[in-house]
């Protein structure tokens, strides 16, 4: 069977994009396959995590480009020659415009440090997240792995997993513990389950 052809778009280590690689070679991620990861910085870790999985990467960089929608149509342009079915976000830094998402509904998805509604939005993303959270005093946060439309964190929810918040933790402390004890365990499985809702919609 053919597999949904898939993009990472990275900014930074790649700590998820390691996820779904891992989750590809154990079986987990089965119906989709890591065809492309595409970095809007040059000097992303994860571009080398890409290289070592023999996984082809492009990179293209906002500031080498005449406008957002120039940045946005190259890595259109680049997703369309190679095909791809399924874009997932693993700590992309740019926030995509309607004229983005609105040419891959519900083939976008995003995996988000926080349990949303809660600690979303503009302005939340990587240790803001967790250091509003420890501030509010919540005690119990976790990541939510949802689709993504024009709102900044407001496609629908796919998978939601808790982490418990404890005693003396710092927003480093904790930003590990939700990668290691959900973000890591959601993405592969979210992108399990849409790569097979593509495959079935064929």
């Amino acid at each position: 069977m053919e597999k949904t052809k898939i993009a990472v778009l990275v900014s930074g280590g790649g700590t998820n994009l390691q996820a779904l690689i891992d989750a590809q070679k154990t079986g987990i991620l089965h119906s989709g396959k890591i065809e492309l990861v595409i970095s809007n910085k040059a000097d992303a870790y994860a571009l080398t995590r890409a290289e070592n999985a023999g996984i082809k990467t492009a990179t293209v960089i906002k500031k080498n480009c005449a406008s957002a929608m120039d940045f946005e149509n190259k890595i259109l342009s680049v997703l369309d020659e190679n095909g791809i079915e399924l874009i997932i976000l693993a700590g992309f830094m740019s926030i995509l415009s309607e004229h983005f998402t609105s040419k891959y509904p519900k083939r976008i998805l995003n995996v988000h440090p926080s349990l949303i509604p809660s600690f979303c939005g503009e302005g939340f993303y990587g240790l803001r997240v967790h250091e509003a959270a420890l501030n509010y005093g919540v005690k119990v946060t976790g990541a939510t792995v949802h689709y993504v439309n024009e709102i900044t964190d407001g496609g629908e929810i796919i998978l939601q997993k808790a982490v418990e918040i404890k005693e003396g933790d710092t927003p480093e402390v904790l930003q590990k513990r939700v990668m290691e004890e959900a973000e890591w365990i959601l993405l592969p499985r979210a992108a399990e389950l849409v790569s097979e809702k593509i495959q079935s919609e064929k």
